[in-house]
């Protein structure tokens, strides 16, 4: 699982290993992968830390042949590594024409870039022996953009075309036990959103209320209810669910506002 060292990711890999499967926890922070390792054997499950930048096809490579020389397989794969850059996030008082495009660049290279080229590493290893899952992480905004946030909100809607293409050219070429499918989560409390979400008192800033008031749950999402949908796709329990996008939103992305 790439990602994992993260808030979300720390979620997902817990609940993965309860799961009963084993976790390879992909990071640049060794300290983070340590601890998510820790968190899944004091659970009962097995999992191993493995250092690498996504980004890095050569650190890709040499991260499989790890997972390979100590499980010998791979079954499934979560591209959990991503978040907004913030020089690629554009304030209301900022000039729109001014936006630095460089680094709205690496806001794409790391969601979408950090998505293909792991799956194109791993996803080979679950090809070929014609079982096996892959899930995605998008983001609401694919679904209704969000203002500010535009390396993101390109690069996730990207991330959901690539799902769909991998999805059929998988099937279609290695057969039906081979799924790719995303999950889009709604607003959810992060390191990389924090000062976006959070005043210096701990209170809701006007934007992270916008959310809540637009969320009919009227509140933010709690990592734990992403990992149902994640485990759901990873198991044999959504065997001919391929190539879709879930939302686990509070109902935001349905919600008219009336």
């Amino acid at each position: 699982m790439t990602g994992a060292t993260g808030i979300l990711g720390e979620a997902m890999s817990l609940a993965i290993g309860q799961a009963g499967a084993r976790v390879a926890i992909l990071g640049r922070n060794k300290a983070r992968a340590d601890e998510r390792v820790a968190a899944i054997r004091n659970a009962g499950g097995e999992a191993i830390a493995i250092l690498g930048d996504v980004l890095d096809e050569a650190q890709m490579n040499a991260a499989k042949e790890q997972v390979l020389a100590e499980w010998g397989t791979i079954d499934g794969l979560v591209n959990a590594a991503g978040g907004n850059i913030p020089g690629a996030t554009i304030m209301p008082d900022q000039d729109l024409f001014e936006a630095r495009i460089e680094d709205t660049k690496k806001a794409v290279d790391l969601n979408l870039f950090g998505t293909i080229i792991p799956t194109h590493v791993f996803g080979r290893v679950i090809a070929e022996k014609g079982k096996g899952a892959i899930v995605n992480i998008s983001s609401l905004t694919a679904q209704r953009p969000l203002t500010r946030v535009l390396g993101y909100t390109l690069a996730k809607k990207a991330v959901e075309a690539y799902t769909q293409w991998m999805a059929v050219e998988l099937a279609l070429r290695y057969g039906n036990g081979v799924r790719v499918n995303a999950i889009a989560p709604g607003v959810f409390l992060t390191e990389q959103n924090r000062s976006l979400l959070l005043n210096q008192d701990g209170s809701f800033t006007d934007r992270a209320q916008k959310f809540i008031n637009n969320t009919p749950f009227r509140r933010l999402g709690n990592p734990e209810e992403l990992t149902g949908t994640l485990i759901y796709l990873l198991s044999d329990a959504s065997r001919f669910v391929s190539g879709e996008t879930i939302l686990v939103d509070g109902g935001f992305n349905a919600f008219s506002g009336v």
